[in-house]
């Protein structure tokens, strides 16, 4: 039930994201999500991707490092606290949350990407805790 992340390791300066971006536009990936954090010199750039795969084998013959992730998606009804529910489960599993961000997955729930310490038993506290799991294949159609 993980998904792949794709983590592109990358210079900061101008045209480098753009070259990602059109590399895997010219060979139809479709991006469904990203998260970009940076340090002076350098940044990650976190992508869930329609075939990341193929898009970590084009980027790498275009010169960039990247790496293959398990990361959990999980849906958030739109209700308030849904978010605390989700930290709430991680914490009682004494499970460390690395990092999260937002993926929108359709006009009535949002979903989040975790990364974190024991990704097979948040997948657990995660259920217990009534919350739903997006599914990898759903992820990379949004």
């Amino acid at each position: 039930m993980f998904i792949k992340q794709l983590s592109i390791f990358i210079e900061n300066r101008p045209g480098r994201i753009n070259e990602v971006t059109k590399a895997l536009a010219e060979n139809d990936i479709n991006i469904v999500c990203v998260s970009l954090s940076d340090t002076v010199d350098y940044g990650v750039f976190r992508l869930i991707v329609s075939n990341p795969k193929t898009a970590q084998e084009i980027l790498t013959s275009k010169g960039f490092s990247s790496t293959l992730t398990d990361v959990v998606g999980v849906k958030l009804p739109p209700h308030f606290g849904m978010l605390n529910k989700l930290t709430d489960a991680l914490t009682e599993a004494t499970i460390s949350l690395s990092y999260i961000y937002a993926l929108n997955s359709g006009k009535d729930d949002a979903a989040v990407i975790i990364k974190t310490s024991d990704n097979k038993k948040a997948l657990d506290a995660i259920k217990a805790a009534g919350l739903e799991i997006l599914n990898p294949s759903a992820a990379y159609n949004l």
